[in-house]
């Protein structure tokens, strides 16, 4: 079992930027890809970005890159998500996985509590 707990959420006015966190315990290893999605009120859960373990490599839904960045901290298993110019519309919870398969299209292993993310206009 892998717990995987978020936190940096909170409420920002539009324009602003927040950055998550997301740190894994337990049979936690380095060696698992690992990704942000989110879910919007009254909306299903939808990807948000994915970061390989081997490489870094990084993919994003379409609509938020350059907006948003992922990366991660290996040595302290712990994966950020930089989210800058922040709409609206980017209101929802957040939350962390561990992810498995395709990286633009991924699995869910484990999934976080997530974390609650409020733009105001």
């Amino acid at each position: 079992q892998v717990q995987l707990v978020e936190s940096g959420g909170g409420l920002v006015q539009a324009g602003g930027s927040l950055r998550l966190s997301c740190a894994a315990s337990g049979r936690t290893s380095s060696t698992y890809a690992m990704g942000w999605f989110r879910q919007a009120p009254g909306k299903e859960r939808k990807f948000v970005a994915t970061i390989s373990w081997s490489d870094e490599s990084t993919y994003y839904a379409d609509s938020l890159k350059g907006r948003f960045t992922i990366s991660r901290d290996n040595a302290k298993n712990t994966v950020y998500l930089q989210m800058n110019s922040l709409k609206p519309e980017d209101t929802a919870i957040y939350y962390c996985a561990v992810t498995y398969g395709s990286l633009l299209s991924p699995r869910v292993e484990y999934w976080g509590q997530g974390t609650q993310v409020t733009v105001s206009s």
